[in-house]
């Protein structure tokens, strides 16, 4: 006998087919035809399977609406910046610096000669063409004014090897008359100078020169009436050896000039031989030092020499060939480019073979100082003391004493300024002296590194105890400097 649970009828199996079908009909369609989201039957053998079962007989409820989907409100949208709206995209290709790129240091003279390489050497030329003006053409008494055209060219060489050194220069000018009194003058010449530096604190030098100049007409030799003052010719060769032992220093010199003079032509046609003043001085110098610090090092030094004239006689009978003494004491410095340079005094004579005639004898100045107390401003002092031989008869010659105080500025980089102050004093052996005084001024513009406008203008006086020898020239000149 089969026991009947009481509220349920018909199979099982078919009331849950007929519960499934009828939620799949209720399930609600969208507007558009898409069906929304329904809810899938209970697993088998849950909870929510026996519900089901225990209600069959009940009528289907309709299903509950589902809510409408909340709307969200949104910020009306804002327009973006004018800006942002037109930038343009960058590049992509812009240029990198190198990784290990250095910057730039600037020119310390960007208007500085760049000079042309010749081999192991450095050559830097330079010409100058200009118009000036004087208003003493011979540089003599009672000269008179001229205007002339001047050019002058000028080459310098340096080497630039790692161990020695060598240094080469040559220059040149021309004078010629445009205008006033008569001026056609030329002068030039060319040194150069090789250093060793040799093992063990051991260094030598060979240097040698050659210039060509008109003697000028204020001289003790000039020859009164010529139609122009006779070319002057010398040649210099000096070579020596240096030795550091500690702080001892030593040096050894030998020297010779040798000077010659064209033959004078008077107004008259009459041509004057200048023979008789023709030499050549050979000299030895010894110099012992002692260096108190690495730039300062005191010294004494003695010279020999012997000064010979081609004629044994001179025209007039005189024995003119002498023997030269010098002894001088100074001091050597060296602070760097700051300051550097010696200066030295002493006592100088050359004693004639010829009893008739005077020794020529007096204090022996010698200087070459460069001092830069800022940068871009250089002052240089330059002092000597020379020998000048004369050919009048009982004239044994003169000492002539020489100084020069340049200053050389910058004034702008493209600017270039340059004083020079300049005085001489000549002793007569016989008696007598002159005195010379000249300053000059100078300003160079400069165009590119290769072009540059010169403007100059000094001035010159000599006054003299003996008579007929005072005179004073005023000179200017402007042209075109050209460099390489």
């Amino acid at each position: 006998m089969t026991a009947h649970r009481p509220g349920r009828t018909g199979n099982p199996a078919q009331l849950s087919a007929l519960a499934l079908a009828a939620a799949l009909l209720a399930a609600p369609v969208t507007a558009h035809g898409q069906e929304q989201e329904q809810d899938l039957p209970g697993l088998r053998g849950t909870v929510a399977e026996d519900a089901l079962s225990a209600d069959a007989d009940a009528p289907a409820a309709a299903p509950a609406p589902r809510p409408a989907p909340r709307e969200v409100p949104t910020l009306p949208e804002e327009p973006a910046p004018a800006a942002m709206r037109e930038q343009r995209a960058g590049l992509d290709n812009q240029r990198v610096a190198a990784i290990e790129a250095r910057p730039r240091a600037p020119d310390d003279d960007p208007y500085a000669p760049l000079g042309i390489r010749a081999g192991t050497f450095v050559l830097r030329p330079q010409l100058e063409q200009g118009i000036g003006w004087t208003s003493n053409a011979g540089n003599a008494p009672g000269g008179r004014a001229s205007v002339f055209s001047e050019t002058a060219l000028r080459l310098d060489a340096q080497s630039d090897w790692s161990r020695h050194r060598a240094a080469f220069t040559a220059d040149g000018s021309y004078r010629k008359s445009l205008s006033g009194d008569r001026i056609d003058e030329i002068d030039g010449g060319v040194t150069g100078r090789i250093d060793f530096d040799l093992a063990h604190e051991l260094a030598a030098f060979a240097a040698a020169g050659y210039r060509i100049d008109p003697e000028s007409a204020s001289t003790p030799g000039a020859v009164a009436g010529a139609v122009e003052q006779p070319l002057r010719h010398t040649l210099n060769a000096s070579a020596g050896l240096s030795k550091d032992a500690g702080p001892l220093r030593f040096a050894l010199t030998g020297a010779l000039a040798r000077e010659t003079f064209d033959d004078a032509e008077l107004t008259d046609g009459t041509v004057v031989s200048q023979r008789d003043r023709d030499s050549t001085l050979a000299a030895a110098t010894l110099r012992a030092g002692y260096a108190i610090s690495p730039a300062l090092a005191p010294f004494v030094e003695a010279e020999i020499g012997r000064r010979i004239y081609d004629e044994t006689l001179d025209s007039g009978g005189y024995a003119r060939s002498a023997d030269r003494y010098a002894l001088r004491g100074g001091v050597a410095f060296d602070f760097g480019e700051k300051l550097n340079g010696e200066i030295a005094a002493g006592w100088l004579t050359e004693r004639p073979d010829d009893s008739r005639l005077d020794d020529v004898s007096g204090l022996s100045l010698i200087g070459n100082v460069a001092w830069s107390p800022v940068r871009g401003t250089t002052l240089r002092l330059t002092a000597g003391t020379t020998v000048e031989t004369a050919a009048a008869p009982g004239e044994a010659g003169s000492l002539l004493y020489t100084g020069n105080l340049a200053l050389e500025r910058q004034l702008r980089a493209n600017l270039t300024g340059r004083a020079v102050a300049g005085l001489d004093w000549r002793d007569y052996a016989g008696g007598g002296h002159d005195l010379v005084m000249r300053g000059e001024a100078s300003l160079t513009w400069w165009m590119n590194r290769y072009a540059g406008i010169t403007a100059r203008a000094s001035h010159e006086v000599q006054e003299s105890s003996l008579p007929g020898r005072d005179w004073d020239a005023t000179r200017v000149w402007l042209g075109m400097t050209l460099q390489r």
